[in-house]
């Protein structure tokens, strides 16, 4: 059986202090959530999105029938698998740390894997390729590439609004596949919805195709809700505020890692990154566990391939406080 391994809440509930995930905690985003109070739950949404894909297709300024509308964005990463696979892809190409879903979905279709450990390594065999920026778990850049190798290319942008070391590079999208996941910079990870932009001159057949795979009313009133919110200024004008917010966060939360002695590895863009405690994995492992059992989670990295590292999400000074304070009584 194929699991996933996830951060955030677990068999222990919902982590008073949960900076095992990626998502935006100056949230949640207050008008969204306003949004989601105001939703008609009484009636399906309608199954053709047709509000929705337009205002979507004005906020990215691209035709609405580019406009491919998800569960979430492992929905969609396993429904453009599935559509890839039933198309004759044998292989998919992926980074040399990527989030598990890439890898999961090609695995339930037969897909073989191959790794890009860098950009001279070129693109590979793949018919089927996953490109993220910023990384997960690294948050760092990817080697995003659209004319190299055949087949699908797909850059995963979940992260992307959270962008806090500068301005995220400006890349020609046209090309790619793109795929937008607003409810973790809104910081509303419970509300699931998400959608895919197609490439310039994605065919009609390929856009019904994509279509097709989707059960009837993949998104319900309240991602419908969510996805609208998305689109609007004063929405937009909240995130731009709690960035401001997440860069001095990030900087004391830096700061709180050196003070410990972890090592962060570098390159990281967004409100995440990667650092690696003065401890043997064995030793990280039991002090993760009871950490967790004092309402602080932070995500191991083994099942990234990065054994003795964790992830941890930029939280406010009050977490960071809490986890000071739980890390240093450790024996």
């Amino acid at each position: 059986m194929l699991e996933g391994l996830h951060g955030g809440t677990d068999a222990l509930g919902v982590p008073a202090h949960d900076f095992s995930t990626n998502r935006n905690a100056f949230g949640p985003c207050p008008a969204a959530v306003a949004a989601l109070q105001a939703a008609h739950v009484a009636q399906y949404p309608d199954p053709l999105y047709t509000g929705l894909r337009e205002r979507l297709a004005a906020f990215h300024a691209v035709e609405e029938r580019r406009i491919v509308i998800g569960g979430s964005s492992s929905e969609l990463i396993h429904r453009i698998t599935q559509y890839a696979a039933r198309n004759g892809a044998s292989a998919v190409t992926l980074p040399r740390r990527h989030y598990g879903d890439y890898a999961h979905a090609a695995q339930v279709w037969g897909l073989a894997l191959q790794r890009r450990d860098s950009a001279e390594a070129g693109m590979g065999h793949g018919d089927l390729h996953w490109f993220c920026e910023p990384s997960s778990p690294l948050g760092q850049l990817d080697t995003v590439s659209a004319s190299a190798g055949r087949g699908l290319h797909v850059l995963d942008c979940a992260y992307r609004p959270l962008w806090l070391e500068g301005e995220a590079p400006q890349r020609n999208l046209d090309g790619l596949w793109q795929l937008w996941t607003p409810n973790k910079a809104l910081g509303m990870t419970g509300v699931r919805a998400a959608y895919a932009i197609a490439p310039l001159h994605a065919t009609d057949e390929a856009l019904c195709a994509l279509h097709a795979l989707a059960p009837s009313w993949v998104v319900g009133a309240h991602g419908v809700a969510m996805l609208d919110a998305w689109t609007t200024d004063e929405v937009q004008q909240w995130l731009a505020l709690g960035l401001q917010s997440l860069r001095i966060w990030k900087r004391q939360q830096l700061a709180l890692c050196e003070q410990l002695g972890w090592a962060v590895e570098p390159g990281h863009q967004a409100n995440y990154f990667v650092a690696r405690p003065s401890l043997d994995e064995e030793a990280l492992v039991q002090r993760l566990a009871c950490l967790r059992t004092q309402g602080i989670k932070l995500r191991d990295c083994a099942s990234f391939g990065l054994p003795g590292h964790v992830r941890l999400g930029v939280l406010p000074p009050a977490s960071q406080a809490a986890l000071e304070q739980a890390w240093s009584a450790l024996p």
